[in-house]
């Protein structure tokens, strides 16, 4: 290892963890931009454009857990590459897919490639800084990866304004075979801290029940499947969910080993993460397609509202680590949920509004105010709450919550979105209530008789009001989550 030079070795660590790390947060965002185009060119239903962001979030959570593990295991450097390999060839998959069911394949193996390369970012960061350094180079990799990922959803729009959607997952490619090189030729390999075996049984195990869960809540949605089945693969999932627990509870080498919860501050910030980022998934899922559908903004405008999130977070996340020197990370934890809830509920009064300055632009700010107060501290606190031969599974499962709770809130919250989609229809022109009744958020139903610009407004309330409806539980999510953060770290 002598040609590397420490601090060389930590700043090529840190710009190869951003580049690899922000291809898997710009995704998300630049998929939700593209929903109307793919919709209407693939003749996708919603549970099938939910499932094409679910496919890609079920095994990035399931996975992130064996993810992280295989790091301590085989070496992050090792992992970490070969995450950054099958990335890249996925999205090129993605990008020829022809089909919604062929894209819901690609998605599925991309979000393996992003679990094997997202614990090792933060993993590969901890292992080459020492813990009183780490902070603040946490807070770069945060503060860069999201100034990368607000880019993302800008280019994708304008990619699909000026042509065809699938090249959303061709940017990624250089990317990807960037990042490779860099990791390659600059970064050495840490040392193995475990021997033990992989948890496949676990991997399998999670992945069914996610998958469960996740189907049967999108299912409820959907007005051509039967609830009771709904109903009962979810019951399904929830006991293989307790199976995956009983056997990580014995398992001699757990891809998720749950000793680690016994930690107040490791069990609290998880639970803070379930809620916030469940909220923040389900709000920025839904908001393109609420903008394009009702006030026709284009492709590349309503990628441009993350713009102000991601540059106020970055900001902030590059600060986090002084702020928590100086006013501790339970105030922090504490005070930006708060603030993120609060933007949340002004979404909907802003998305009714529509004006993109005067309205979104600075609830999406606000939003960036609360996120960036809370990210540096919360990976801060995950990393100094476990020794530091774990920090590649603490990394795992810390990403991999934050990821199930955003496939949790895509799938569930289908179904609100069309509750309110319908109910907000029915309060406009109640004799309409019977054609939306069989109309889902986001699906133009046939109004024939009326006036293009009568069925336009009528269309625009009802996806303000599936919208607003959503906005608000994600707003009390994320204040419930605050609770978590008072309680999740020591002044």
């Amino acid at each position: 290892m002598s040609e590397f030079s420490p601090g060389r070795t930590q700043t090529t660590v840190v710009w190869t963890a951003i580049l690899a790390s922000s291809m898997v947060f710009a995704d998300g965002a630049i998929v939700t931009v593209a929903i109307p185009q793919m919709r209407a060119s693939l003749q996708a239903s919603l549970s099938e454009m939910q499932w094409i962001t679910n496919a890609y979030a079920l095994t990035l959570s399931a996975f992130l857990l064996l993810g992280g593990a295989a790091g301590d295991t085989y070496g992050l450097r090792r992992i970490f590459m070969i995450g950054i390999a099958c990335f890249g060839l996925t999205s090129l998959w993605c990008g020829l897919s022809g089909s919604a069911g062929m894209l819901i394949a690609a998605r599925a193996f991309q979000g393996i490639g992003g679990a094997l390369l997202v614990p090792g970012s933060l993993a590969l960061i901890s292992a080459h800084f020492p813990k009183e350094a780490r902070g603040k180079a946490i807070g770069t990799w945060a503060a860069a990866s999201a100034i990368a990922a607000a880019l993302g959803p800008i280019l994708g729009g304008w990619l699909i304004d000026i042509g065809p959607w699938q090249a959303i997952f061709w940017i990624n490619v250089p990317v990807a075979a960037l990042a490779l090189w860099l990791c390659w030729k600059q970064v050495p390999e840490s040392p193995v801290t475990a021997q033990a075996g992989m948890d496949w049984r676990g991997a399998a195990l999670a992945v069914m029940a996610l998958g469960l869960v996740a189907y049967g809540l999108t299912a409820l949605g959907d007005r051509e499947s039967h609830r009771i089945v709904a109903i009962l693969l979810m019951l399904a999932g929830l006991a293989l969910l307790g199976l995956f627990l009983r056997h990580e509870k014995r398992c001699r080498a757990p891809m998720m080993p749950l000793d680690l919860f016994r930690v107040s501050a490791f069990a609290n910030v998880n639970a803070l993460t379930l809620l916030l980022y469940f909220a923040l998934g389900g709000a920025l899922f839904f908001l393109p397609t609420a903008l394009i559908e009702a006030h026709g903004y284009s492709a590349a405008k309503a990628g441009s509202v993350f713009l102000p999130f991601t540059l106020v977070m970055a900001v902030l996340s590059r600060l986090g680590g002084a702020m928590a020197d100086r006013f501790g990370t339970r105030l922090l934890l504490t005070v930006g949920p708060l603030v993120t809830g609060l933007s949340f509920a002004l979404l909907a009064p802003a998305v009714l509004h529509g004006g993109y300055w005067v309205a979104v632009v600075p609830v999406m700010a606000l939003m960036g105010l609360g996120m960036g107060i809370t990210v540096a501290p919360l990976s801060t606190t995950v990393m100094n709450a476990v020794p530091d031969e774990r920090i590649g599974v603490a990394s795992g499962v810390n990403n991999a919550i934050s990821r199930v709770a955003g496939l949790i809130a895509v799938a569930g919250l289908g179904v609100v979105a069309t509750v309110g989609f319908r109910q907000a229809a029915a309060w406009a022109k109640p004799e309409m209530a019977d054609l939306f009744a069989q109309a889902s958020f986001g699906a133009r139903p046939a109004t024939a008789g009326l006036p293009t610009a009568a069925a336009g407004e009528i269309y625009a309330t009802a996806m303000i009001g599936g919208f607003g409806l959503v906005t608000l539980i994600c707003a009390a999510a994320a204040a419930a989550s605050a609770w978590f953060g008072y309680r999740s770290a020591q002044v």
